[in-house]
């Protein structure tokens, strides 16, 4: 076995990655307050060709130092937009025929190995604050919560983990 090198790994250009069919998936960053945290998750939407991200609230926006040094060029391939008001923007998804699933920890959550999924429809998820988590009315207006879950004594995962997971449930389940 050996190890591939960059140029062995066969990887889109960013121009390419353009115009590549996207995994029907859009990530709503809400208030999310740690730039790495924010480069991590445009590095993963870009791993599985996520179709854009909204950046929301206090969730800082490219161009930025800290935001590159962990998205190693992400920023540039897939599609983001900043919206001001997670509420508004959730609602004006729901209204294109866009399913919104919030990832919190809540009554009556579905766990994400039990969450089932329509092919035929595009997923809006919702990663939340690293602190406070998503906020509730966000969550209340949700169509689902989803759940990961935990066997540890910790009550959470960070955010870029978190999303990661999510990112690659979902996208097995949409490419099945």
């Amino acid at each position: 076995m050996k190890k591939l090198k960059n140029n062995e790994l066969n990887r889109l250009d960013v121009s390419t990655f353009k115009k590549a069919a996207k995994t029907p998936l859009i990530i709503i960053l809400d208030n999310i307050r740690s730039l790495n945290n924010i480069g991590s998750v445009f590095r993963t939407s870009d791993a599985f060709l996520v179709e854009k991200i909204y950046l929301c609230g206090i969730t800082a926006t490219p161009p930025h130092k800290d935001i590159h040094k962990t998205a190693l060029g992400a920023t540039e391939s897939v599609d983001w937009e900043y919206a001001e008001d997670t509420l508004t923007l959730i609602n004006q998804l729901q209204k294109e025929n866009v399913t919104v699933v919030s990832i919190e920890q809540a009554d009556n959550s579905i766990m994400l190995q039990d969450f089932t999924i329509d092919k035929t429809r595009k997923y809006a998820i919702v990663m939340g604050n690293e602190v406070k988590g998503v906020q509730q009315e966000v969550v209340s207006k949700s169509d689902y919560c989803v759940e990961i879950p935990q066997y540890g004594t910790k009550h959470s995962l960070n955010i870029s983990v978190t999303t990661g997971i999510v990112i690659w449930d979902l996208f097995q389940k949409i490419k099945k």
